[in-house]
């Protein structure tokens, strides 16, 4: 270890590397309550040279590294285990002036998810994905994780917004692909390899990301309806009617809205005492048109009875105040002990099934389990969370109800160190020996994520 800092320090600025009491608690863990090791040391790069130097001397010397952006992950994949260095991006926040022509704008790896969006309003642009922690979370983390949000309904997940690439490999080798075209069919598309990977195979160090048109109209509504069968079935009106101009369709189960609402963390817009909620968006470019459409589309919904009340904004206040108390779903879950968290997806037509036989199964195995359900239901990404103190048999519940129906065990947050004994039930063996061997191409020494997302298999661990 000392040789390799040394190794380092004299070719690394002052700020690169920090070692004892200048390695504070945040490093150790993310945004899970598991805390991890602490790093002996802490590598900040300032550029991709840096990174470069830093990976292949580690890789020289067989140090394994854990990587780390914002630490917003919840699946442990940026959590230091014993004998990792931390290599954190937190200063590589460089943005060049967004290209107004070709819509795009390059980002260092540490910028953060709002400084983008911000970036891209003030040129009269529109960066579409956003999540609740856009203001820590970095660009590297969201193309690590292929992170989606609440808008993947219109604008797809981080993968649809990446136009280009720069990683490093961990032999030190550059890959850089920034020229930022739409169509390039040079030979293999080599920036997927880095896009939800976690890390494991490389390390992004710049991304070339697509814009949008800035929304001229925006409103959002919500709606009390009856039941998840009336929620789905508008979801397929709303789409009908409104085509793309429909951005996003979001679900709270009523005990989390009760939650909510009695907790104080949000005003409630609609009475309580509904069999489901609904938090709907447009976005559009005729001000003048997309409004009347959208409250046209929601009145047909309620003499369908598929609404049963519902309030649509009628001014950026009210705008805010209803994805406020989205959020607030969070901060009600994050308020209680004991509680578990699973972010799973299911096929459209079995999210029913999936719910009951989740329920089913958690019941069965902690008769005094809760579970609370919210999310991202225009894509079929349920946030479900269970109160219980069964961690380990609730887990192998709920994974086990996602396998049965057909899902991911992981719709947005990566497989990390805490999913990857699950990951078996929805990847086959012949998948994750895949999987592996791509890992033993790029970072033959395992220095990178080691143990994340997948075990290596004896004989391909760590070899020189």
């Amino acid at each position: 270890m000392t040789a390799l800092l040394s190794a380092l320090a004299g070719r690394l600025d002052k700020g690169a590397i920090l070692v004892g009491d200048m390695v504070g608690a945040a490093y150790s863990s993310d945004a899970t309550d598991e805390v991890g090791a602490v790093p002996h040391a802490v590598l900040r790069p300032r550029n991709t040279a840096d990174v470069s130097l830093i990976l292949s001397t580690c890789n020289e010397f067989h140090q394994p590294l854990v990587l780390q952006g914002g630490r917003t992950g919840l699946a442990g994949g940026a959590r230091p285990q014993p004998g990792e260095l931390a290599l954190s991006l937190e200063r590589m926040t460089a943005l060049e002036p967004v290209d107004t022509d070709a819509a795009t704008i390059t980002v260092g790896a540490g910028a953060t998810l709002q400084s983008v969006q911000e970036a891209a309003e003030a040129a009269g642009l529109f960066f579409g994905v956003d999540i609740g922690a856009r203001g820590s979370c970095t660009i590297g983390g969201n193309v690590a994780t292929n992170a989606g949000g609440i808008r993947v309904l219109r604008y797809g997940m981080f993968r649809a917004q990446v136009l280009g690439l720069e990683a490093v490999l961990a032999d030190g080798a550059v890959l850089t692909s920034l020229k930022g075209l739409p169509k390039d069919n040079s030979g293999y598309d080599l920036n997927q390899l880095f896009i939800g990977t976690e890390g494991t195979l490389g390390v992004v160090t710049r991304a070339c990301l697509k814009l949008h048109p800035l929304p001229v109209s925006q409103a959002n509504a919500f709606c009390a309806v009856p039941s998840l069968a009336a929620a789905q079935a508008l979801l397929a009106a709303l789409r009908q009617e409104l085509g793309s101009l429909l951005s996003a369709f979001e679900v709270i189960f009523p005990v989390v809205y009760e939650g909510v609402v009695a907790g104080g963390f949000a005003a409630p817009p609609v009475p309580v005492g509904a069999g489901l909620y609904v938090l709907t968006e447009i976005q559009g470019q005729d001000e003048a048109r997309d409004g009347d459409r959208f409250a046209a589309a929601l009145m047909a919904a309620c003499e369908a009875g598929l609404v049963e009340d519902v309030i649509v904004s009628q001014s950026p206040r009210d705008y805010r105040g209803l994805w406020a108390l989205r959020e607030a779903c969070s901060a009600f879950i994050f308020s209680m002990d004991h509680m578990i968290g699973f972010d799973v997806s299911a096929p459209a037509h079995g999210i029913g099934a999936f719910l009951s036989d989740a329920d089913d199964r958690v019941v069965r195995v902690d008769p005094a389990a809760k579970p609370y359900v919210f999310g991202h239901l225009g894509d079929g990404n349920l946030h479900y969370m269970v109160q219980s103190h069964a961690h380990d048999a609730v887990a192998d519940a709920v994974f086990d109800a996602v396998a049965h129906c057909g899902g991911a065990v992981s719709a947005e947050h990566g497989i990390g160190l805490d999913k990857k004994r699950w990951l078996p039930l929805v990847r086959s063996p012949a998948e994750i020996a895949t999987m592996r061997r791509l890992k033993h191409v790029f970072d033959p020494k395992s220095i990178l994520n080691p143990g994340r997302v997948f075990d290596m298999a004896p004989g391909l661990a760590g070899e020189a």
